[in-house]
C-alpha cells in the first residue's frame, strides 16, 4: 500500500499538530482498512517485522484492545503492558521504563497515562514513534479521528453539520481532542453542561479555528435543537475524588442533561447518537437510546481499529530513528 501525500509527523501527540489534510488523510486511509474486517481472513503483511509496544497505566477495554487487534490485522508483533504488570509498581519511572522497553527496539509506543503530556515526554528521548492513547485530562486524539470517521460514513460528510457535545466537559481528553478534530473538518459544535463542568477556555483550544466552530449552552434543549450529531460524555466520578461537588447527585444530572427518547426529539429526526465509551445506562444515555436505531456507538468501536490500523501504518512503516519528529 502507498500513499500519494507523504504523512509529516513522526508521531500522533494530540489532534493540535494536525491539520485538516492530515485528518482526511487518516481517515481515507481507515476507508481502507475499514473494508478488511468484512473479509474471512482479516490479516495484511502491511506491518511484517515491526513491533508495536502497547503501553497502559489506566484501565481500558476498547482503545487498548482495538490497538492490539489493528497491529495484528496487519501483521505486527503486539505486546500489552499494564502498569500493574510493569517495574512501574516497583516505582520504576515513565521515561524509566520506556528507555528500557526502547532497548528492545520497538517501532511503535501506544502509550495511555493518567497525566498529561506523558505522550510528549516519550516523543523527546524516544527514537521509536509514539501515539498518544490518552493523557490525564489532555488529549485522546484517535477517539477524536475515529468520531470523525463514524460522522462521515453516517451522514457522509463532517463540514457544516451541528454537532452537540453533552455531558462532562471538565474531565473529557474526547472532547478536547474533538474540538480541534470536527473543527478542522468544518463542522458547528455545541458544548452543554452545567457551568459547573465547564472549563475556562474550553471553547479556545486550537485557536482561531475552533473559536469560530464552537459555542458554549447550559440548556440541553438548546444544545440539541436542530443537531445533526449529538454525542455524549461519560460522567468521571473517579477524576471527581476530593473535588467539591460539581451536581447535586446522579439522578438530577441524569434528569437535566441525560439523552432520552423525549429530548433526542429536539435534535434532528435522522441525527446519530454516540458515546466514546463505556457508557452510564441511565445517567448519560437512556438504554433504550444506548440501544435504538439512532445510536452508532459500536459503529465507533468498528471504526476504532480502522483508525488505529490508518496510525499505525503512517507511523510505523518507518523504522525507528529513521524519520524527524514532528
Amino acid at each position: 500500500m502507498s500513499d500519494a501525500r507523504v504523512f509529516p509527523h513522526r508521531h500522533l501527540l494530540g489532534i493540535d499538530h494536525l491539520d485538516a489534510a492530515d485528518i482526511v488523510q487518516i481517515l481515507d486511509l481507515a476507508n481502507t482498512f475499514f473494508e478488511l474486517g468484512a473479509r474471512p481472513i482479516k490479516k495484511v503483511p502491511t506491518l511484517r517485522g515491526r513491533t508495536v509496544i502497547n503501553l497502559f497505566f489506566e484501565n481500558s477495554t476498547r482503545t487498548r484492545t482495538s490497538f492490539e487487534i489493528a497491529a495484528k490485522r496487519m501483521s505486527a508483533d503486539a505486546v500489552n503492558i499494564s502498569s500493574s504488570g510493569s517495574s512501574a509498581a516497583k516505582g520504576e519511572t515513565l521515561l524509566d521504563t520506556a528507555k528500557n522497553l526502547e532497548a528492545m527496539r520497538p517501532d511503535v509506543v501506544v502509550l495511555r497515562h493518567m497525566f498529561g503530556g506523558a505522550p510528549h515526554l516519550l516523543a523527546k528521548h524516544l527514537d521509536c514513534a509514539i501515539i498518544n492513547a490518552g493523557d490525564g485530562q489532555h488529549e485522546h486524539p484517535t477517539q477524536a479521528l475515529l468520531d470523525a470517521a463514524t460522522i462521515r460514513r453516517a451522514k457522509g460528510r463532517v463540514e457544516g453539520l451541528e454537532v452537540a457535545i453533552v455531558g462532562d466537559l471538565a474531565h473529557s481528553r474526547v472532547v478536547r481532542s474533538n474540538i480541534q478534530c470536527l473543527a478542522r473538518l468544518g463542522a458547528k459544535i455545541r458544548l452543554c453542561a452545567p457551568w459547573t463542568l465547564v472549563p475556562r477556555g474550553l471553547d479556545e483550544i486550537g485557536g482561531e479555528i475552533t473559536r469560530r466552530a464552537t459555542r458554549i449552552v447550559t440548556r440541553l434543549d438548546e444544545a440539541l435543537e436542530g443537531a445533526d450529531v449529538v454525542m455524549m460524555l461519560r460522567v468521571q466520578n473517579e477524576r471527581m475524588s476530593g473535588e467539591q461537588p460539581r451536581f447535586p447527585n446522579t439522578r438530577e444530572f441524569s434528569r437535566t442533561y441525560g439523552l432520552s427518547a423525549r429530548t433526542l426529539a429536539w435534535a434532528k429526526p435522522d441525527a446519530i447518537v454516540m458515546h466514546p465509551g463505556p457508557v452510564n445506562r441511565g445517567v448519560e444515555l437512556a438504554p433504550d437510546v444506548a440501544d435504538g436505531p439512532r445510536s452508532v456507538v459500536l459503529d465507533q468501536v468498528e471504526w476504532g481499529v480502522a483508525v488505529r490500523m490508518a496510525v499505525l501504518y503512517l507511523l510505523g512503516r518507518v523504522p525507528a530513528g529513521e524519520a524527524e519528529a514532528a
